[in-house]
């Protein structure tokens, strides 16, 4: 038939197979080679059934979404045109599902007559988590087969299902094991043999008639407090009740302008760039994929404070037996009890049973010295950050280790080139920055030292999808990459707090943008004094800038955040949750007026975009520097690390949705007000003038 569809008759039936590896994607090709078959099968009279199946171990995974955007060819016709004719085939359709069925692929298991499948498929509608709504029909077929509450689930979450659901719901026919494709002809020809109409999909009405419409509100407000700013779950509820409430053909038509209106905005754009974005990441230009990373079979943590024990957890639940070192019993004690306890905290929560918990402590052991990682295949630095004493540590580390093993620090700020430089394998030492909560956080920006070798930076790229994270590559520099961004951008937020804005201004305009928190809140979570003593650091970076003082004075005064119950918020009964405090509010009109500064009102417009802005400039000087690979890189480090909202894309596409010409002038008019903080990089000046975008940038 075509280069992407196969064709076949079995007796009297036409089995067509979508053969598009690998995810057998509905691309334009196959859109046009499906149609074609379906009209040659109505066409032959001997043909008196169909099956439409995948090649391969996958159905149909989905549209093909790198054609959004793209102009269809004439001669091709819409997947929703290619769907409804099939279910209006007066000859049987019968789907045999033979792998993955998702968002397109549904779609066409729905239209076909009935629905075959074997046990190990899944079956799902994902369209919701790139920012738009299933478009060909799966917000009307799929209630229909399935009913209005799971569809709701299905569609609104996105996660796909398991066969042996699909069939309790009614969403597929019959589970066969073996050749579903041969019990799916076989199938076929005992319903061509009945004769009779075919059983349509969107003639169906069993499962959503008299269906209580409150269901639907009481869905939008279940969703509400993770659907911030976000259109596309909402208009999936709405189409679901569009399903129930109108005839079929009208349904279509309404969830037609939906989808076609959400592909086409700007969320839908963010969010598929994000989908690219993260699978992008894991790709190193000069590490070929011929280079075989190393086994990590063991792996050794050195200390057992916070960080240390949230990265034991780590390789515990990614079943890698993992030894925690300290200095002292007592010291390692305390931290294997607060392992313990996290993993309490999740049975309590119906999170992990109690057998699970079992073996992952069963995992981990602990050591008093270096000797626990005498046999480790990598040992990852968890200590605070001190240049000496992280140096003696890797001095020492690096005696007692074997020599083909990795030596990893977990510093977010220091110089890793200078740990390098005290071992006998400057070549197998690198940096795996994790984010806290380290067993929570899927962040690893793994740091990559000038001596690293291309084996080691292969092993801990892969390491990264063992332990269930996303490793991203990123050079020696201050604060990396993520909190190079997060230093700058705070900077300027205490700047516009000291010249007019409250910090809960500023935190409540960034929420509302979709953050999860804004950088006072931040602030206060992690430690003032985390912020204090790296700002000191940084002060020898940054001779002669100006800096904002208030973190310095919340320091002096012992506000520390939520520990100490005041920082930038005041914590009530040890509240997490903290509330504007009159104190900070007259700190900060005192500090205002000690600096010379006239406070003036910030309206929520120009707060975000300073912050904004700060953000992706701060970017642009780190591919500038060439810390970054790829400014996507930036972006996911951002979604990950720091939770920007997914819908705009991180601060590398926002700019480029902004305009990098808009962008560049925000920035210089910032650069007077606050020096070099804000001074335009290169990278920036260079893009406006040219026309491009940040996404066109290529390393090297």
């Amino acid at each position: 038939m075509s280069d992407v569809i196969d064709f076949e008759v079995r007796g009297a039936i036409g089995v067509i197979t979508i053969n598009n590896p690998p995810a057998n994607a509905l691309s334009f090709a196959v859109d046009k080679g499906l149609h074609e078959a379906v009209q040659r099968c109505t066409a032959d009279d001997a043909i008196k059934a169909m099956v439409i199946t995948g090649g391969g171990k996958m159905f149909v995974a989905g549209a093909d979404i790198s054609e959004f955007g793209k102009p269809r060819p004439d001669d091709v016709p819409e997947l929703n045109d290619v769907i409804e004719g099939i279910e209006a085939s007066d000859k049987p359709v019968v789907a045999a599902l033979n792998g993955l069925a998702l968002g397109g692929g549904l779609e066409l298991a729905m239209s076909c007559h009935y629905r075959l499948a074997a046990p190990t498929i899944q079956v799902g509608q994902p369209e919701v988590k790139l920012g738009f709504i299933p478009g060909a029909g799966g917000t009307q077929r799929l209630p229909r087969l399935a009913g209005v509450e799971a569809a709701l689930d299905m569609i609104v979450g996105g996660d796909p299902i398991k066969a042996q659901k699909a069939l309790e719901l009614g969403i597929v026919d019959e589970l066969v094991e073996g050749d579903v494709v041969a019990r799916a002809v076989e199938f076929a020809e005992e319903v061509a043999a009945k004769g009779g109409a075919p059983r349509r999909t969107g003639e169906q009405t069993d499962k959503i008639s008299g269906v209580d419409k409150s269901v639907f509100d009481a869905y939008r407000r279940k969703i509400a407090p993770k659907s911030r700013g976000l259109a596309a779950p909402y208009e999936c509820i709405r189409m679901v009740e569009v399903a129930a409430t109108l005839p079929f053909a009208q349904g279509l038509e309404e969830e037609r302008k939906a989808f076609v209106t959400l592909r086409d905005s700007d969320q839908a754009a963010a969010m598929r760039y994000m989908f690219f974005a993260e699978r992008e990441v894991a790709k190193v230009p000069d590490v070929p994929r011929d280079v075989q990373p190393m086994k990590i079979a063991s792996a050794a943590v050195v200390g057992s404070g916070t960080m240390g024990g949230g990265i034991a957890m780590c390789f515990a639940n990614a079943g890698v037996p993992v030894t925690v070192t300290d200095i002292s019993q007592e010291a390692l004690d305390a931290g294997l009890a607060k392992v313990k306890a996290n993993y309490e905290g999740s049975v309590s929560r119906g999170r992990l049973t109690q057998a699970q918990m079992d073996e992952r402590l069963g995992l981990i052991s602990g050591s008093v010295g270096y000797d626990g990682a005498k046999e480790a295949d990598i040992v990852i630095e968890a200590v605070f950050e001190d240049m000496d004493l992280k140096k003696k540590i890797f001095a020492d580390l690096d005696a007692v280790m074997k020599p083909e093993a990795i030596l990893a620090s977990n510093t977010s700020t220091l110089d890793i080139n200078e740990l390098a430089a005290v071992t006998k394998r400057p070549d197998k030492v690198v940096g795996t920055h994790f984010f806290s909560p380290a067993n929570v956080m899927k962040l690893l920006e793994n740091v990559r030292t000038e001596t690293a070798s291309k084996e080691t930076i292969a092993t801990v790229m892969q390491l990264s999808k063992v332990l269930g994270k996303v490793g991203v590559l990123v050079g020696v520099g201050d604060g990396f990459v993520g909190n190079r961004l997060l230093g700058f951008a705070s900077r300027i937020a205490e700047f516009m707090v000291e010249e007019g804005a409250l910090p809960w201004q500023v935190d409540k305009v960034l929420y509302d943008f979709g953050f999860p928190m804004g950088p006072f809140a931040v602030s206060d979570m992690a430690g003032v004094d985390i912020r204090y003593l790296s700002r000191q650091g940084q002060l020898k970076l940054y001779p002669g800038r100006r800096n904002p003082v208030l973190t310095d004075k919340l320091y002096e005064m012992g506000r520390l955040g939520q520990k100490t119950g005041k920082g930038w918020y005041l914590y009530k009964d040890g509240s997490r949750k903290g509330e504007p405090d009159p104190e900070i509010e007259k700190l900060i009109a005192e500090t205002s007026k000690e600096l010379g500064i006239d406070r003036r009102p910030f309206s929520d417009e120009e707060i975000l975009a300073n912050y904004l802005c700060a953000l992706s400039n701060t970017g642009a000087h780190v591919l500038d520097e060439g810390l970054a690979i790829r400014a996507s890189d930036i972006d996911v480090i951002w979604l990950y690390g720091y939770g920007f909202p997914r819908q705009h894309g991180g601060p590398m596409f926002h700019a480029d949705l902004v305009g990098l010409d808009k962008v560049l002038a925000k920035t210089e008019a910032m650069f007077q007000l606050y020096g070099d903080w804000m001074k335009p990089a290169g990278l920036l000046k260079t893009f406006a003038a040219e026309g491009k975008k940040f996404k066109d940038y290529k390393a090297g």
